[in-house]
């Protein structure tokens, strides 16, 4: 999820444990806990473009690691803001654990997948329920935290915090409907899917992607659920086959390692792009939800020594044409 979001949320949890006397100071306190999690994202490497991936909502996005996170954050945030605000260490820390542990769980309700329960498992969870931005759900809190910090006002951070778990929990449900339509879709191809799961599109939880994987194939579809439902089908691709795809790619090279640890990461939605016949594309993710045009992928290359890495790149298909056909499924067209 977006930082602000993070923060926001954060902020609202420690304020509506909080006296009104104290609510300014225990509101920054909860606004940076709730953001610290994402220093993860310094974690990386120039010669290796997967470790982010691998490190981002790994151990600092574990529940086992919040007593840790948070004793953190205390240790920095207490003399800087909570030392002359009347605080004790202990209620410090406390705060910090309630902003530092909103963090995870608001990340798996997206669709990228968080390491809850790392380090007992490496599985990633991703509930997919809410955008990774979502104006809906950030401003609504976002006024109710201002406002509740500038009235001194605990009830308006607890309204802000309500808010925060209903709108995730009407993500559900749209989620469920959008699924159940994907299996109606897959039932008159006469498909069988192995799996399938429905994700929100960009910044709303009305326009849903549907990916559905059968034994040789990905599907991709678009589901608007309204107050009516409407479907837009879309692409297919063939699931990757490594010998086949790279029948001259090294299994013990660095890269077909790679392609393996991009294949955790996307939850084994992988292929390769129809049009670039060295890229790997996570078939996850795409702007216009029943397309094909993946938002990150790896490049492969045949020159590359064994030890050498792929490269990983992002893509941003911010086109007017797109723009406009994913506004048009915004308003039922």
């Amino acid at each position: 999820m977006d930082p602000l979001t993070q923060g926001v949320l954060g902020a609202s949890l420690s304020q509506s444990a909080s006296k009104k006397q104290h609510l300014v100071v225990v509101g920054a306190l909860g606004l940076l806990s709730g953001m610290a999690p994402d220093l993860d994202a310094l974690i990386r490497s120039d010669s290796d473009p997967l470790l982010a991936l691998e490190f981002h909502r790994q151990f600092t996005h574990s529940l086992l690691f919040i007593p840790i996170g948070s004793l953190i954050c205390a240790l920095v945030l207490y003399p800087l803001f909570a030392k002359g605000g009347g605080l004790s260490f202990k209620q410090s820390w406390l705060y910090c654990a309630l902003g530092y542990g909103t963090h995870a769980l608001l990340d798996s309700c997206t669709t990228y997948g968080t390491q809850l329960l790392w380090p007992l498992t490496n599985e990633r969870f991703a509930w997919n329920t809410i955008s990774i931005i979502d104006p809906v759900y950030t401003i609504p809190i976002l006024i109710l935290l201002v406002l509740a910090t500038w009235k001194r006002t605990p009830w308006l951070a607890r309204a802000a915090f309500a808010w925060a778990l209903i709108y995730p929990t009407l993500g559900m449900i749209q989620r469920d409907r959008a699924e159940a339509i994907g299996w109606l879709l897959a039932q008159e191809r006469r498909h069988t899917p192995i799996r399938l799961e429905a994700k929100p599109s960009f910044a709303n939880i009305l326009v849903w992607k549907v990916v559905y994987e059968t034994e040789s194939r990905y599907y991709v579809d678009a589901v608007r659920v309204g107050t009516s439902v409407k479907t837009y089908p879309g692409d297919s691709i063939p699931k990757l086959n490594v010998s086949q795809d790279f029948p001259w790619l090294d299994p013990n090279s660095q890269q077909a390692k790679d392609i393996e640890r991009f294949r955790w990461f996307s939850n084994g939605f992988i292929s390769k792009d129809p049009n670039d016949a060295l890229r790997v594309i996570d078939v996850r993710y795409s702007i216009v939800p029943n397309q094909l045009k993946a938002l990150w992928s790896i490049k492969l290359s045949k020159s590359a020594h064994a030890e050498e890495h792929v490269l990983y790149e992002t893509h941003r298909d911010n086109t007017p044409v797109s723009r406009k056909i994913f506004f048009d499924m915004l308003k039922g067209k």
